[in-house]
C-alpha cells in the first residue's frame, strides 16, 4: 500500500528495566469516536471537525484525544520507567492498552490516524521489531491488573477531598497504585472496581491536569528529578 503524508509512525522511547510495577493509569470514557466526515472515516477531534461536532450538539472539549495520554507518556515518571501500564476505555466501550515506552504522534491528526488503525486491526506493531505497541484487550480492566494493586478513582463528584501529595505519600510501597481518571468533561467514572474514590480539588479539573498532579506527586515521592 502506498504511503501518504497522513500515515503515522509510533516509536519506542526507552525500555523499562524495572520489574516492579509502580504506577498504572486507566483513562476512562475517552471520546475516540469514528465519524464519516469529508467523504472518509476518521476519529473525530475538535481541531478539524468543530463544525461537524457542533451540528451534532457535541461538547468540543470532549473531542480532544491524546492530551491525557501525552501527560502520562511525557512525564518524568514514565521516562524513569516507573509507569507499568496504560489502559484506555473509549466512550464506545472499547478497552485498549498502550505500552508505556511508546511515543505517540504529537499532532492530533496523526494520533487520530493511529487510533483509527488500532480500532480496525486490534493492534499496532513496531515496524522494525514487530513488538505490539498498542492492542485492544478484553474487558474488564481488572483482569489485566496485578493482584497486589490498589485502584484509586478520581472524580470531582467525590466527597473525599484529599491533598494528593499527602495521599500518595501515605500509600503502601508494597502495592501497585492504579489511578482511574475520566477523560470526559461531564459524567463520572465507574466506581465498581475502585478501592478508593477521591477528589483532588474543589474545582473540576481536566484529565490532563489531574494526571499531571498525580505524576508530580509520585515523582516527588520516588525522588525523580
Amino acid at each position: 500500500m502506498e504511503k501518504t503524508e497522513d500515515d503515522f509512525t509510533l516509536t519506542l522511547t526507552h525500555n523499562n528495566a524495572n520489574d516492579k510495577v509502580l504506577a498504572i493509569f486507566v483513562v476512562e470514557n475517552a471520546s475516540l469516536t469514528k465519524g464519516f466526515v469529508r467523504k472518509k472515516w476518521k476519529i473525530l477531534d475538535s481541531e478539524e471537525d468543530a463544525d461537524f461536532l457542533l451540528k451534532q450538539k457535541k461538547d468540543l472539549n470532549d473531542f480532544r484525544p491524546g492530551r491525557a495520554l501525552r501527560a502520562i507518556l511525557d512525564s518524568k515518571l514514565n521516562k524513569a520507567g516507573m509507569v507499568g501500564a496504560v489502559y484506555v476505555k473509549t466512550d464506545q466501550g472499547v478497552l485498549f492498552e498502550i505500552k508505556p515506552h511508546v511515543r505517540i504522534p504529537r499532532t492530533c491528526k496523526r494520533f487520530c490516524g493511529v487510533i483509527l488503525e488500532l480500532l480496525r486491526h486490534k493492534c499496532i506493531r513496531d515496524k522494525d521489531t514487530n513488538e505490539i505497541l498498542m492492542r485492544v484487550v478484553e474487558e474488564s480492566v481488572t483482569r489485566h491488573l496485578p493482584v497486589n494493586s490498589r485502584v484509586v478513582g478520581l472524580s470531582y463528584s467525590s466527597e473525599k477531598l484529599v491533598d494528593i501529595d499527602e495521599y500518595v505519600n501515605s500509600g503502601s510501597d508494597e502495592l501497585n497504585l492504579v489511578f482511574v481518571v475520566g477523560a470526559m468533561v461531564h459524567g463520572k467514572i465507574s466506581k465498581e472496581y475502585t478501592n478508593d474514590f477521591i477528589s483532588v480539588s474543589n474545582y473540576p479539573l481536566s484529565a490532563q491536569y489531574c494526571i499531571g498532579l498525580i505524576c508530580d506527586s509520585l515523582e516527588h515521592k520516588w525522588k525523580i528529578f
